[in-house]
């Protein structure tokens, strides 16, 4: 009966059956994307410029930081590994992009 109303509102909204699962991984992906596109690491699809806007960056590493404190104990290993490889690749970016924007000013 579940599956049925998933199906029905999937109609309804218009969404595409082929989406990825609404999962941990997903939201984190998500959020990582979101991190890479305002350090500047994505290019805005809609002008194929990179923009960088290092505070919302780092508001969303620094987020993804307190995801990391609030699901302690609560992820599987793989989870785990995926969220620290992830905080510590947007640290690294972030520093790096950090250094770059006050070495051009």
């Amino acid at each position: 009966m579940s599956e049925d109303i998933n199906k029905k509102e999937e109609a309804q909204a218009g969404t595409d059956s082929t989406l990825p699962p609404a999962d941990f991984t997903t939201f984190l992906l998500s959020m990582s994307t979101s991190a890479l596109f305002n350090l500047g690491e994505i290019k805005n699809p809609e002008t194929g410029e990179s923009e960088k806007n290092l505070t919302l960056a780092r508001h969303t590493i620094d987020l993804i930081d307190v995801l990391k404190d609030k699901t302690k104990g609560n992820l599987t290993e793989d989870e785990s590994k995926l969220l620290e490889d992830v905080l510590s690749s947007l640290r690294l970016k972030y520093i790096d992009a950090t250094a770059a924007a006050t070495k051009d000013k």
